[in-house]
């Protein structure tokens, strides 16, 4: 027997809204930069309000790439907390790299950005979401991040 080939299936998209890039420059885990997130929403298999207080802990690697580690939290309409962690890459060459962070609108197919999403809730109507492995494509814009997660069947 052989394992089956996984799927993807939609499950929900993310528009996070982001605050200033804070250049903590050379530390002993590599070229750091946090980005805040601000604010913003999650729309499909659960809505939500992305709450500010989250954010981006990026590595810039030294080809320019950037290892993508988020974490943050939504509420539901009936307060049902959930905590989002991301876990990926941006990469692509260097002139499309500096022109995402110059702010510039850059088509996504010239640049790679993927993440693993991890899902985590109190919230019993949801706790299937913490069942399940997530993907996702994302767009880096001037001041926020949209993505598609996937649900991995």
């Amino acid at each position: 027997m052989e394992p089956s080939l996984p799927g993807l299936e939609p499950a929900f998209d993310v528009e996070a809204a982001l605050g200033s890039l804070q250049d903590h420059g050379m530390t002993r885990a590599g070229h750091r930069r946090v980005i805040p997130v601000a604010g913003g929403t999650i729309r499909g298999l659960f809505d939500a309000e992305i709450l500010p207080g989250g954010a981006d802990w990026q590595i810039l690697r030294a080809d320019g790439s950037v290892d993508i580690d988020t974490r943050y939290t939504a509420r539901t309409a009936d307060g049902e907390y959930v905590h989002l962690r991301t876990a990926g890459v941006r990469s692509g060459d260097p002139a499309t790299l500096e022109a995402l962070l110059r702010g510039e609108a850059v088509d996504p197919s010239r640049y790679y950005f993927r993440v693993a999403v991890y899902v985590e809730t109190s919230a019993p109507r949801l706790e299937h979401l913490q069942q399940a492995i997530f993907v996702a494509s994302a767009i880096r814009e001037a001041d926020a991040v949209r993505y598609r997660a996937y649900r991995v069947t």
